[in-house]
C-alpha cells in the first residue's frame, strides 16, 4: 500500500468502531444514555461509535474531538498516515475484490460488539528471553545496553511471551504495578503497534522512583524516558512518562512522592508538546514547585530522535541544568 489512500479506504477507516478502538488501547468504555464515555477520561463523549468530543478541552483546536483518526493521533501518538494504516489493519482490510472485502471486514460499526464491563488488569506473560527487546531498543532506538540492562534488572520493562512486545510497567509507591503499556518491535508499513494493557489505571504512568531525589523529569513517551537516561547517564532522579500530554499520572506521582521540589518538563518539540509544557509549567509553579522546560534541542522532535543523532554523529550533549 502506498502513502496515499483511496476514498474507499478512508471511508473504511472512518467506519471502524471507535468504542472497539478505545477498548483495544486499554480504555474502559461505558455507555451513558445515547453516548459512550471512558472511565479513565469521563470528559470524553463518543457519538455513533465513530466520532468523539472532549468537552474539557473545548478551546484546544485539534485535540478536542474528531474521527477515529484524530483519536489515535491524540491518544496513541500516531500521525495521520499511521492512524489510517492502523485502522485499516484493525478492520481487517486487504486489497481484494469487493465481495471478499465486505465479508472480511471486522470492527466496523454495523457488525461490531463490545464488552463494556470493567476488565481485570493482567500483565502479559514474560518471554523466556528478551532478545527481541534488546535488538529493537539497541538497533532501532540506539539505546545502550547499559541503559536497557538497568530497566530490565529493575523489572520496569520486559518482553512479552506471545507477541514479543515490550511491556513498560507503571508502579505505585509500594512497587505494585498499576499501569502497563505495550510497544511492538515489528513495525509494519511504517507504523507500530502500541496499546495499553486492558484494565490498567491510567492515573499512573511508566516511572522510575527514587525517594532520595527531589527532582522529577516528565516525558510523553517511555522510550524518550530511556533515551534521556542514556544521554545524561542519569539513573538517580525520578522520572515519569505520561503516555500522552494529559497530566493525571504526574498528579498521582507527586501525591505519592511528596519530597519532589523540582520538575523538568521534557516534552516533545512539536506544537502539542510545547503547548502542554507551558500549561503544565504554569500549573505546577502555582502549586509551589520549581519548574523548568527541558525539551530536546530544537532540531529534534523528541529525546529518541536526539539520541539517534548523538550516537550516529558522536555529538556530545550539553550538561543538564536545573
Amino acid at each position: 500500500m502506498n502513502n496515499r489512500f483511496t476514498e474507499e479506504e478512508l471511508d473504511i477507516a472512518k467506519s471502524v468502531d471507535l468504542c472497539s478502538v478505545a477498548s483495544f488501547l486499554g480504555y474502559t468504555v461505558k455507555k451513558i444514555g445515547k453516548y459512550y464515555t471512558l472511565k479513565e477520561m469521563d470528559s470524553i463523549r463518543i457519538y455513533n461509535r465513530t466520532n468523539w468530543y472532549r468537552w474539557s478541552r473545548q478551546s484546544e483546536k485539534g485535540s478536542n474531538g474528531g474521527s477515529q483518526i484524530d483519536f489515535l493521533r491524540v491518544f496513541a501518538g500516531m500521525d495521520v498516515k499511521e492512524a489510517v494504516f492502523w485502522l485499516l489493519d484493525f478492520a481487517g482490510y486487504k486489497k481484494t475484490d469487493d465481495s471478499e472485502r465486505n465479508n472480511s471486514l471486522k470492527h466496523c460499526v454495523d457488525k461490531s460488539s463490545i464488552d463494556t464491563e470493567e476488565k481485570e488488569f493482567v500483565l502479559p506473560k514474560e518471554s523466556d528471553s528478551f532478545n527481541y527487546l534488546y535488538s529493537y531498543l539497541q538497533n532501532k532506538r540506539m539505546i545502550s545496553r547499559k541503559c536497557i540492562d538497568y530497566f530490565v534488572s529493575h523489572k520496569l520493562i520486559y518482553e512479552s511471551r506471545d507477541y514479543h512486545n515490550i511491556v513498560f510497567k507503571g508502579n505505585d509507591k509500594n512497587g505494585a504495578t498499576r499501569f502497563a503499556s505495550m510497544r511492538g518491535v515489528f513495525d509494519k508499513n511504517g507504523h507500530a503497534f502500541k496499546c495499553d494493557v486492558k484494565g490498567n489505571d491510567k492515573t499512573y504512568g511508566f516511572n522510575v522512583a527514587n525517594d532520595n531525589s527531589d527532582e522529577l523529569e516528565v516525558f510523553e513517551g517511555a522510550i524518550d524516558l530511556l533515551s534521556y537516561c542514556d544521554i545524561y547517564d542519569d539513573y538517580e532522579t525520578n522520572k515519569i512518562a505520561l503516555g500522552m500530554v494529559a497530566d493525571a499520572p504526574l498528579e498521582t506521582f507527586l501525591k505519592e512522592h511528596p519530597g519532589i521540589k523540582f520538575i523538568r518538563l521534557c516534552l516533545d518539540n512539536d506544537e502539542p508538546g510545547r503547548k502542554a509544557s507551558k500549561a503544565l509549567k504554569d500549573k505546577y509553579e502555582k502549586q509551589g514547585y520549581e519548574v523548568s522546560e527541558l525539551p530536546p534541542p530544537k532540531d529534534f522532535k523528541d529525546y529518541n530522535d536526539w539520541i539517534k543523532a548523538v550516537k550516529s554523529k558522536n555529538i556530545i550533549p550539553p550538561k543538564k541544568c536545573r
